[in-house]
């Protein structure tokens, strides 16, 4: 096993519960206020420090992901695309992404998912520098029978993992942003479907808690976690980054201000970008970070 460490964007599915704003496109590929949804996990895997990354598409949306991303060098990323023939639970993207990930380290993030918040960038690079075993990230919510729950025990050390379960022992759902060291291949390739025809990422993490080496990272109350599956979840995640961005005038999830700070690219490919849109807001935005600075 290397040190490196991959990145997955699940970008599959059939967004029924979009439907029928989802008909003719993915729901990955549906705005979050200003930008498609995947640049949102796609700016945590890029604040992780991952610059190769696989995108996993429907096969009649394995197209439009390409004419957005390319192969993501504009970005100075290494962008390389696999198509998921039916949606059989989230572990099915270790199986398809198996020559992808390699001898390496891999993190998945679900195309649906949302991060903002301070310290987040930390929690990545914490995760993204363990070598060994896996990393989850815990968020408190109001309803934790809608989503996989970590159990605690008394030294907030996690001792359990239930799938949606009737009677949560902890209010601290498991969000949709995975870390892996390459054992999860051999894990994944070793499951059984569940009960609802699925291979579930909670098995995975289970996997780990019983040989020992699942983390979990607590995302405290500064950062906020959002899932944009319904109609009103994606309307509440665009007023959110509305609000956010025009009281700070910053962008969240803008990947080109990201490789630009992170040193992938340099001022001249932001004005190349900014000036290909330089018509509306966003791209007036990239165009104004190289000119602020000094």
């Amino acid at each position: 096993m290397t040190n490196s460490i991959k990145g997955i964007v699940l970008a599959g599915g059939s967004g029924t519960r979009l439907y029928p704003s989802t008909l003719a496109t993915s729901k990955q590929l549906v705005p979050v206020y200003n930008k498609p949804m995947i640049y949102y996990p796609l700016s945590s895997l890029m604040l992780a420090g991952i610059r190769k990354i696989l995108v996993i598409t429907s096969p009649q949306d394995h197209g439009a992901f390409q004419r957005l991303l390319r192969d993501g060098s504009h970005v100075g990323l290494q962008v390389e695309y696999e198509v998921q023939p039916k949606p059989e639970g989230i572990a099915q993207a270790f199986l398809i992404a198996r020559r992808f990930i390699g001898g390496d380290r891999v993190a998945l993030a679900l195309g649906d998912n949302l991060f903002y918040g301070h310290g987040f960038p930390e929690s990545l690079k914490r995760a993204a520098e363990r070598t060994r075993g896996a990393t989850v990230f815990a968020y408190w919510v109001r309803d934790p029978e809608r989503y996989g729950v970590v159990e605690f025990d008394a030294a907030g050390k996690a001792v359990g993992l239930e799938e949606k379960p009737a009677k949560p022992r902890s209010s601290y759902a498991v969000t949709g942003l995975y870390f892996y060291d390459n054992q999860v291949v051999e894990i994944a390739a070793g499951l059984r479907p569940s009960a609802r025809g699925e291979l579930e990422i909670t098995d995975v993490n289970a996997a780990y808690l019983r040989r020992g080496q699942l983390q979990v990272e607590k995302l405290g109350r500064g950062i906020a976690w959002l899932d944009t599956g319904t109609h009103e979840a994606l309307l509440q995640a665009s007023t959110f980054i509305q609000t956010i961005e025009e009281r700070q005038g910053l962008m969240v999830a803008c990947v080109e201000e990201i490789a630009y700070r992170m040193g992938y690219i340099g001022s001249d490919d932001v004005v190349r970008i900014g000036w290909s849109m330089k018509d509306n807001s966003y791209g007036r935005y990239l165009l104004r970070l190289v000119e602020s600075e000094p």
